[in-house]
């Protein structure tokens, strides 16, 4: 039974805040991505124990990457792999000296070395973003599956595969020299743009933003601009999450129900956030080499930088889709593209895009819930109902099927 109070919700946050920065460290140190997963959640079981007798320690995770090094040990040698470990064994004991002797364990932020591992060309594109996703940001694979489209069964297995590939290919643990940096860049923002995705519109729970994961994909997306200082695309993506989470404190109202961005209360924005994301912006643009972060970032801008929604410049909008369609010929992509038509005043044609990517978006909440909005601004009632009723059904926290459900009722005249 646990005596102490507030030990399973000081296991929660520290397992939410600093899960990525302790794998990676333990990672550092033993060289293994399924050892550090396994050693640091047989130090979780022993916090429940131990933490429970004697109480929460002043360093939680410091307590917690010593004793995941020494469940890491007993792994080897119940495995009798201890021979050919020696060296191993010999580092890791000496780092647990090295930490019983201090006030508190060095633990080094080893985050950035650790997603350049998972971004390695040897790996699929997809397993790259999936892989960081799991390690770094320690979303469930059921919320990799989601962010993808995917079964959580075949994300399982992908995710499987890419750990034995890291092991049995001896991929290095080390970010890549200047003249490599660009064949790896690309995935090292897809998966901070997917992790900051999965946070800002979460998949499952009662709310529907994980700011944790938020502030995770922009504190990468900062240190990333530190070590690569004067990169565009790293700018321009830094730029759009910071004007993006900006807006975090009006996307619900106070019964913690979604608020449309129409109808969001801007003065609730955070101006000093909206500042630095326009200032990043114009810093990327004026270097001369436009990317799909930047492209994504100047949209997020216009939205922004209007007085109301009824000033948004939504012809500029569509426009701007147009160029990243260039970049990223995607259904998402177009079904966005189509939804700027429609308030720039294409109904009818947005409405023509919506029907020719049904099929593409068939589980996608988002294609659903903006068919049956403007089926309803049509007059397609009926049609605008069933939507609705798909969307919520594909709705993954309660504050978006609350919101929904107003917009249909809304939309139904009650």
């Amino acid at each position: 039974m646990i005596k102490t109070p507030g030990l399973n919700a000081t296991l929660a946050t520290v397992m939410r805040e600093d899960r990525g920065r302790l794998l990676s460290a333990l990672i550092a140190s033993l060289g293994d991505f399924e050892l550090a997963e396994e050693a640091l959640s047989d130090a979780l079981e022993s916090a429940l124990t131990h933490w429970a007798r004697t109480g929460i320690p002043d360093s939680p995770i410091g307590w917690l990457l010593t004793v995941a090094r020494r469940k890491a040990i007993d792994r080897i040698r119940r495995q009798k792999r201890f021979s050919g470990f020696n060296a191993e064994i010999t580092h890791l004991a000496k780092m647990d000296e090295q930490d019983a002797n201090a006030d508190a364990p060095n633990i080094p932020d080893e985050r950035l070395r650790l997603i350049f591992t998972c971004c390695h060309p040897a790996l699929a594109p997809k397993t790259r973003v999936a892989l960081t996703l799991r390690t770094i940001g320690g979303l469930s694979t059921g919320e990799i599956a989601a962010a993808f489209l995917d079964s959580e069964t075949a994300m399982g297995q992908r995710l499987s595969r890419a750990r034995k590939k890291i092991s049995t290919a001896g991929i290095p643990y080390t970010p890549p020299e200047p003249e490599m940096w660009g064949e790896r860049l690309a995935s090292v923002l897809a998966v901070i743009y997917l992790i900051f995705n999965q946070g800002y519109a979460a998949t499952s729970g009662t709310t529907p933003t994980r700011v944790d994961l938020c502030d995770e994909a922009i504190f990468l997306a900062r240190l990333l601009d530190q070590l690569q200082p004067n990169e565009p695309e790293i700018e321009g993506l830094l730029a759009l999450l910071l004007t993006t989470h900006a807006r975090r404190a009006a996307r619900q109202d106070r019964r913690g129900i979604t608020v449309a961005l129409a109808d969001q209360d801007r003065a609730l924005w955070d101006r000093e956030m909206l500042g630095q994301g326009l200032e990043l912006l114009d810093c990327a643009i004026a270097r001369g080499a436009s990317g799909p972060y930047q492209i994504k970032a100047a949209i997020s801008a216009l939205h922004v930088a209007a007085m109301s929604e009824a000033a948004t410049d939504w012809r500029q909008i569509v426009l701007l889709y147009d160029s990243l369609l260039r970049f990223e010929p995607t259904p998402v992509v177009a079904l966005n593209r189509a939804t700027a038509l429609a308030e720039a005043g294409g109904l009818e044609q947005a409405l023509q895009e919506f029907s020719r990517l049904k099929d593409d978006l068939v589980d996608y909440q988002p294609y659903h819930a903006a068919c049956a909005e403007y089926l309803a601004r049509a007059g397609s009632h009926e049609a605008s109902q069933v939507a609705y009723e798909r969307a919520i059904a594909l709705s993954g926290n309660d504050a978006d099927r609350q919101f929904l459900r107003d917009r249909r009722d809304r939309a139904n005249g009650r």
